[in-house]
């Protein structure tokens, strides 16, 4: 069991029998006297990838699933489907495209530092880092004597992901991407 308080990103809990991994958590602290601290978090199931949202006060107690994690890294695509090598035994296994379809745009041959989440032997789900470093690809030139303001333009990634970047970056470079929000932090 574990607190709604002490719930970090890596918890997989049980909700109606089924493991959830947690995508997001707020916290939010009432004004009124007495009033507790609430957390609202979105689940997302594993199996059916379906996303629950729920409340819970800091002192409720979830029930956590059991699970190994492995770290694993990608190697290549064939077709539809992803292999994959365990880092520890060095065993390769396949994922479809559906399997992992929250993690594709940040994917790249060869990546290290993917932890697969198992569950009674089967991989539940995969988890990249929190931030990665993508070359842009594509984007509108770098303008001369832009400032560090908060405009922006859009970017393509080397993995076909777009995200914004402030306008003094130029197609070639190197940026850190922030996978959980898909933002750009900074230059590599």
């Amino acid at each position: 069991m574990v607190k709604a308080c002490d719930l970090k990103k890596q918890h997989v809990i049980d909700i109606d029998g089924a493991p959830h991994c947690i995508e997001n958590i707020t916290q939010q602290s009432p004004t009124a006297r007495g009033g507790g601290t609430l957390y609202k978090v979105r689940f997302r199931n594993v199996s059916t990838k379906a996303k629950v949202d729920k409340t819970y006060r800091s002192d409720d107690a979830l029930q956590e699933t059991s699970v190994d994690t492995k770290e694993v890294s990608y190697d290549y695509k064939n077709g539809d489907r992803y292999s994959f090598m365990d880092l520890e035994s060095y065993e390769p296994f396949e994922l479809t495209e559906e399997d992992i379809e929250d993690i594709l745009p940040f994917l790249t041959e060869g990546m290290e530092g993917i932890t697969a989440l198992i569950s009674e032997g089967r991989i539940l789900t995969l988890r990249v880092p929190d931030t990665i470093d993508l070359e842009i690809v594509e984007c509108p030139p770098a303008m001369k004597g832009a400032s560090a303001t908060s405009r922006t333009k859009p970017a393509t990634l080397s993995t076909g992901l777009i995200v914004q970047v402030p306008e003094y970056i130029a197609p070639g470079e190197t940026i850190r991407v922030d996978t959980r929000e898909r933002k750009f932090l900074s230059r590599a």
